[in-house]
């Protein structure tokens, strides 16, 4: 299957990747919710060529999840920024965030951690059903059509 074709799938899962489906996405996004909304300050944080980074955001903004907003005239100059499909991504890349600081440990710097604006406590994600409360786990759920 050609990647381009994902977006056509039955699947979930394969729609998302079509999408968010590769590391300099995750990464742009990640560093959109930190705030980074200009393309010289995506170029600077991630080491990624003009040319990627410039088709990357162009597919974020076609498939919703960014808008692109003029910040300067002369020259034009615009910032990307998360739409409402954009922000909904946000327990994805929590979830992604702690699934890798547990499995994939690693770095010299001191782990990432989620704490909460209000106490600053430490935050653990936990994927739960909006119904019950209950929590989603491969032993609770199953997908069917």
């Amino acid at each position: 299957m050609k990647w381009q074709e994902l977006g056509d799938e039955a699947c979930p899962v394969a729609r998302a990747m079509s999408v968010v489906g590769d590391r300099w996405t995750l990464l742009l996004l990640r560093d959109c919710f930190r705030g980074v909304r200009r393309f010289e300050a995506f170029q600077e944080r991630l080491g990624i060529t003009r040319h990627v980074l410039a088709d990357r955001l162009r597919k974020l903004v076609e498939a919703g999840v960014l808008t692109r907003e003029p910040y300067q005239d002369r020259p034009p100059r615009y910032e990307y920024r998360l739409t409402e499909t954009g922000r909904a991504f946000h327990p994805v890349l929590v979830t992604l965030m702690a699934w890798g600081e547990a499995a994939v440990p690693g770095g010299s710097d001191a782990p990432l951690r989620l704490v909460s604006r209000q106490t600053g406590a430490p935050v653990r994600p936990l994927l739960v059903d909006e119904a019950t409360g209950e929590p989603i786990t491969p032993a609770n759920v199953r997908a069917t059509r």
